[in-house]
């Protein structure tokens, strides 16, 4: 072994922790973010742990179109609990430190539950409008187990090579992530010497979980406004559209956010532009998609009249 190697080798092993740069240093900024994301965390958490509940108890929401909002609102608590409870740590602790074992770990579950929900939300709208007649038909309780479970499966498989690939990397020095979780972008800049290989790796990667699905999503909603143009009601377009906007807005803010952390360049990547976007992309889309898809629904409104109902009754 040559004397270069020996040394990025022992360099590479002295990087234990890595330290969060965070949003600020002044204790007052952080005391108040401190309680305002706690308080986006309780909403988020009650929102979707509502669907969850609800949805399990109540046998009219026993449909398929349920069923995987079911696996959407699971995903996003697991999604939102994998940064937020760390950051607020960080907002009271002087120390904001992450060991690098922990930081690999946090990096794969937010890569795998951002890639899960990709192909979760592809695999809702594909289904759900392309064949929206023979829907509940084809969307029987094993099909749809099986389409969730190879959602998940992706989710879990996907994100590994990237992750196994960044942290393969020579880490010798500074340790210090301008970020407020251990996301691609800011590791990556940590890394010693040449990274252009990998980020050449990651991207066909990025795009397999990212683009092809979104472009999925294009086309379902293509043949819906297709379906829909050809109703001559009024009252029919109406209801349509009123049904999939908040789906389209949820997946377009979601998907749009993924490529703006992902698939840029990294000469345009800006720290303080990062963490605006992956702020949006891991908490206020969490928070936000409960009211989307659910809780402004009919259906979802009637069970919750419901469940009070046998509540009183009990």
């Amino acid at each position: 072994m040559s004397y270069t190697s020996e040394t990025a080798q022992r360099n590479h092993s002295t990087v234990t922790q890595l330290i969060y740069l965070g949003f600020s240093q002044n204790p007052v900024t952080r005391a108040i973010l401190c309680v305002g994301f706690s308080i986006i965390y309780t909403i988020s958490l009650m929102g979707n742990s509502i669907i969850n509940l609800i949805t399990m108890l109540d046998l009219a929401l026993h449909t398929p179109m349920y069923f995987f909002l079911w696996n959407l609102s699971f995903l996003e608590s697991c999604y939102i609990s994998v940064t937020i409870p760390k950051m607020l740590v960080n907002f009271v602790s002087e120390e904001r430190t992450i060991s690098f074992t922990g930081c690999t770990i946090q990096m794969h579950f937010v890569l795998s539950l951002g890639t899960a929900e990709c192909y979760l939300l592809a695999a809702m709208a594909y289904r759900a409008i392309c064949s929206p007649l023979h829907y509940p038909t084809i969307m029987n309780p094993r099909a749809r187990a099986k389409m969730a479970a190879v959602c998940w499966l992706c989710g879990i498989l996907m994100p590994m090579s990237k992750v196994i690939c960044i942290f393969s990397l020579p880490y010798c020095g500074p340790n210090k992530i301008n970020h407020f979780f251990c996301d691609i972008p800011p590791v990556l800049k940590l890394a010693c010497g040449d990274t252009s290989r990998s980020e050449v790796f990651i991207v066909p990667i990025s795009l397999m979980i990212s683009v092809i699905p979104f472009l999925m999503v294009l086309v379902s909603y293509a043949c819906i406004l297709y379906t829909i143009l050809k109703t001559t009601l009024s009252e029919g377009r109406h209801k349509a559209f009123s049904t999939c906007s908040s789906h389209l807005t949820a997946v377009i803010l979601f998907y749009g956010s993924t490529c703006a952390m992902y698939l840029q360049p990294k000469s345009s990547h800006v720290a303080d532009m990062d963490r605006v976007v992956a702020l949006f992309h891991t908490v206020v889309i969490p928070t936000l998609n409960p009211m989307i898809y659910s809780l402004r629904n009919q259906e979802v409104k009637a069970a919750l009249k419901r469940l009070r109902g046998r509540k009183r009754f009990s």
